[in-house]
């Protein structure tokens, strides 16, 4: 999610939350022989399924883009400060941040030996933009001269390329954008701007269970829900070659059964550690103990089309985010590993500020008031959706009974069984009441905090809030002269999001998770994922 990673939610960017674990396993007993099944110098990390096929555009939670950024590389990346790094680039220009102008590395192959060209992005591009091809991260090429006419509001598209997409020759294409976007060039580190080969176009659905990319690793098996497996490739141009043999993504039901397998020895590494296990994994993983920041924040998110919060008063949305003590929660639930939220950005992203909103202090009495004088919620009761296999009951209990007890607004959890139902309940207009939003850093802009949330239009925006008055301060930030000017130009609709309070936000996000003692090298990047490409075995 970033990623992009992907944009993603996090079940875990994924794609946020405390893990998004998934099936499988041993007993956890310490010292128990290593019964993973794990090709040797390979390395295993709990990722859950995938909620999608693997395609780029068509992933935008943290488990799938895990998978597709081993698969695949788009034209940048970031570094573990959120800096530019170019990948399969050779440079990216612009003078008016409206026309690009992008060259690429020569020599660069797919994993079938074919070369990846200008054409091989612009191919992918139109592909994944065509409303036809209904792929989740289409919004993401809005950008760019002609989207309309492949992806129109209503009805079949009018063309089949974007006009704003010219290949110039086999290492060199040009994008012209609508507007002038002074951030293009960040949005273009998300995976889902990665190139395709032509195989692709002959069946994208059989593409999307044994893809062929050009990224660090070449895709061996995908065992459905229970592993999926790619292993290094020799070919790969890229700065990120791999240091091991190859990964192993495992599916476990809970984010517990996979801490076991972590101190077993069955597991390598372990994404976030659940609530359950927070106060003793340092002492368990002793220098394998991950305890970082990084760009993310945990919300709830109401369902604006239900008749809970269909035109609800944002007096009452206030009031419940003022009836949460976030920072007794953070401390004893979450054990600690977790920074009350002043703000719908974390401070990782450029143009983060601390809103210094009364909205966002535990105030029983103000909540109360507040969601009296805005007419209550109706029913005095609404629910919290999540995924139960994301290590997220007990702090949503918390919140609820921090809610109850302020304001005597019912609440309870609704617990989905594992992260791709949930997030099929959301993309299906299936919320009952509020979704666990959680959002991961696509790139480290504020812009993909808010625009890819909050945009009426945006695909994220699973509670469907809407306000023409934000979308409106959104395109001025588009439209403005230089990154600087547009991130201070989000930070105006970030103080206006207040008002509307289209989510909660509750926290930010920290890295609680680790490895055992077969592996080395384990760093996180900046958007809380494992440079997975870097760890070495022992």
């Amino acid at each position: 999610m970033r990623g992009a990673k992907s944009a993603k939610w996090v079940a875990g960017a994924a794609i946020i939350a405390l893990a998004a674990t998934a099936c499988g396993g041993g007993s956890g007993d310490e010292g128990k022989k290593n019964t993973s099944g794990k090709p040797e110098g390979y390395v295993s990390i709990d990722v859950s399924e995938p909620q999608k096929l693997l395609m780029p555009a068509d992933t935008n939670e943290s488990n799938g883009s895990y998978v597709i950024r081993s698969l695949f590389t788009q034209l940048l990346d970031f570094d573990a400060k959120g800096e530019i790094v170019l990948t399969n680039a050779e440079s990216l220009e612009t003078k008016d941040s409206k026309l690009w102008t992008v060259k690429l590395k020569k020599g660069w192959k797919f994993h079938n030996d074919e070369d990846v060209t200008a054409q091989s992005y612009v191919d992918a591009w139109n592909w994944y933009a065509n409303v036809e091809n209904k792929q989740q991260n289409a919004f993401w090429f809005s950008d760019i001269k002609g989207y309309a006419d492949v992806h129109p509001e209503t009805g079949a598209p009018k063309a089949d390329k974007m006009s704003g997409l010219k290949v110039v020759d086999d290492t060199t294409f040009t994008i012209e954008l609508t507007e002038k976007v002074p951030y293009f060039n960040y949005k273009l580190g998300y995976s889902t701007f990665a190139p395709m080969p032509k195989v692709f176009f002959d069946d994208p659905k059989g593409f999307g269970l044994k893809p062929v990319g050009n990224g660090p690793y070449s895709f061996e098996k995908w065992d459905r829900k229970k592993l999926i497996q790619v292993k290094a490739w020799d070919g790969y141009q890229g700065p990120n070659k791999a240091a091991n043999k190859g990964i192993q993504f495992k599916n476990y039901t809970t984010v517990e059964a996979a801490y076991s397998d972590v101190v077993s020895g069955n597991l390598d590494i372990i994404k976030q550690v659940g609530p359950r296990d927070l106060p003793k994994y340092k002492t368990d993983l002793g220098d394998g103990a991950i305890d970082q920041p990084y760009a993310a924040v945990q919300s709830l998110n109401p369902a604006f089309y239900t008749d809970t919060f269909k035109d609800v008063d944002p007096k009452v949305l206030q009031g419940l985010s003022m009836a949460i003590d976030r920072d007794t929660i953070t401390k004893t639930v979450l054990n600690g590993t977790r920074q009350p939220a002043t703000s719908f950005t974390p401070p990782q992203v450029k143009g983060n500020q601390q809103l210094d909103s009364d909205f966002l202090k535990y105030d029983p009495a103000k909540a109360k008031a507040l969601i009296k004088e805005g007419g209550g919620v109706p029913g005095n009761k609404f629910t919290i959706q999540y995924n139960a296999d994301g290590g997220h009951k007990e702090w949503v209990t918390a919140v609820c009974e921090s809610i109850r007890n302020a304001t005597g607004v019912d609440c309870t959890g609704d617990a989905k069984p594992d992260f791709a139902t949930d997030l099929e309940a959301r993309d299906n207009d299936e919320v009952k009441g509020m979704y666990r939003g959680g959002w991961v850093a696509d790139y480290p802009v504020n812009v993909n905090f808010l625009k890819e949330l909050y945009h009426s239009k945006a695909e994220s925006n699973n509670g469907r809030f809407a306000d023409k008055e934000i979308d409106d301060l959104m395109a001025k930030g588009d439209k403005a002269d230089t990154l600087e000017e547009s991130v201070a130009a989000y930070q105006e609709v970030e103080k206006a999001l207040v008002d509307k309070m289209p989510a909660i936000p509750l926290w930010y996000y920290r890295i609680n998770g680790g490895h055992g003692k077969d592996v080395d090298n384990v760093k996180v990047d900046f958007h809380g994922d494992v440079e997975l490409t870097d760890v070495t075995t022992k």
